[in-house]
């Protein structure tokens, strides 16, 4: 029953990859490639803590073990005018967590974002805790720009399979965070280069050439691969900017698989062939070459026998097939790309 399931899911994974492969866009619209030089977002730290956890919080006891924990809750205690002794605290439901998000600078008072929470001491789980209100600074030691309060999302990864694999000690709340004082805000008017995501020179070319087409010879200028130089004339620059941000351009897709080393996911674009090479991972012992082109895989104890010239597509599915951990099958792909048998980039998350 195993088996099947996993044969069901190499099958999937095959029929996405392939219609991702088909899908993809031909063009681009430059908002999705670039920032704005004064547009670059703003991150926010705070440390907090998380409540009404089930017994699963920071050990600390008598203040012999997450000495900051109780300490954190014997400062919240007096701020509402309780005073409870360091050494007579038990706080298994509580753990003390760092608490991280990226905004825009031209966010305003009363705007909301996402934060992301991570426990700082020994909890074994944040599941079902609630942030308690965190200020939130630019700079550490700064003025408190924003707070965050709010009940956790905890995410399971491989939830439900044999050998599950369960990260509790991180989580988020969407909208948790509150904008209450001034970010550093930047000049909109002074915005005069646009920053690539992912700096290339054939992509900031092909950006600067599309600029000048729509807004005339000059207004665009590579710098390098990273920036794109503007000299908006006459007229309203936000107008000019919206422009730009809705041009479109052709870009070339880069060969690139990504591998979700939790659940084993893989997602890769096209028909990617791999080359002759050997592996061997774990229990697993991969072989590309040496058998005729139509067999995609011979298995005997962990073997796997693949023709040259098989596609990623095909060896995913044989990896399925005989039960290869996400684990392995990350460090396969990683190890296929070192020894030259794939000419992608593999990402691995």
């Amino acid at each position: 029953m195993a088996v099947t399931r996993t044969r069901r899911l190499g099958a999937a994974l095959l029929a996405a990859v392939a219609s991702l492969g088909s899908t993809l866009p031909a063009q681009t619209a430059v908002r999705d490639l670039v920032i704005e030089d004064q547009a670059v977002p703003v991150r926010l730290m705070g440390y907090g803590l998380v409540v009404g956890l089930d017994n699963t919080g920071d050990n600390g006891y008598g203040g012999r073990s997450s000495q900051q924990t109780v300490q954190s809750v014997v400062n919240l205690l007096r701020r509402f005018d309780v005073s409870v002794p360091a050494e007579l605290l038990r706080t298994r439901n509580v753990a003390a967590v760092l608490v991280t998000a990226e905004v825009s600078p031209y966010l305003r008072a009363g705007g909301k974002f996402e934060i992301h929470v991570s426990s700082v001491g020994d909890a074994r789980s944040l599941r079902g805790g609630v942030l308690w209100m965190t200020p939130l600074v630019a700079d550490a030691g700064g003025t408190p720009v924003a707070t965050a309060q709010g009940q956790l999302l905890v995410t399971d990864y491989g939830a439900g399979r044999r050998r599950p694999y369960l990260v509790e000690t991180t989580g988020r709340i969407p909208d948790g965070g509150l904008i209450e004082g001034e970010l550093p805000r930047p000049t909109f008017s002074t915005v005069s280069r646009l920053l690539l995501r992912e700096p290339d020179i054939g992509t900031a070319s092909r950006i600067a050439a599309a600029i000048d087409t729509a807004l005339g010879a000059g207004t665009a200028k590579v710098e390098d691969p990273g920036a794109v130089a503007l000299t908006l004339k006459d007229g309203d620059p936000a107008a000019k900017l919206a422009k730009i941000r809705d041009l479109t351009v052709h870009l070339a897709t880069p060969a690139r698989i990504v591998i979700d080393a939790h659940d084993g996911t893989v997602v890769a674009g096209g028909e990617l062939p791999v080359g002759p090479g050997v592996v061997s991972v774990g229990s697993v012992t991969l072989s590309i070459g040496g058998v005729p082109a139509d067999t995609l895989a011979g298995t005997t104890d962990g073997r796997l026998r693949l023709a040259t010239g098989t596609s990623v597509q095909q060896l995913i599915a044989a990896l399925h097939a005989v039960q290869t951990p996400p684990s392995q099958v990350a460090l396969i792909f990683e190890a296929l790309r070192r020894a030259g048998s794939i000419s992608a980039e593999v990402v691995t998350r």
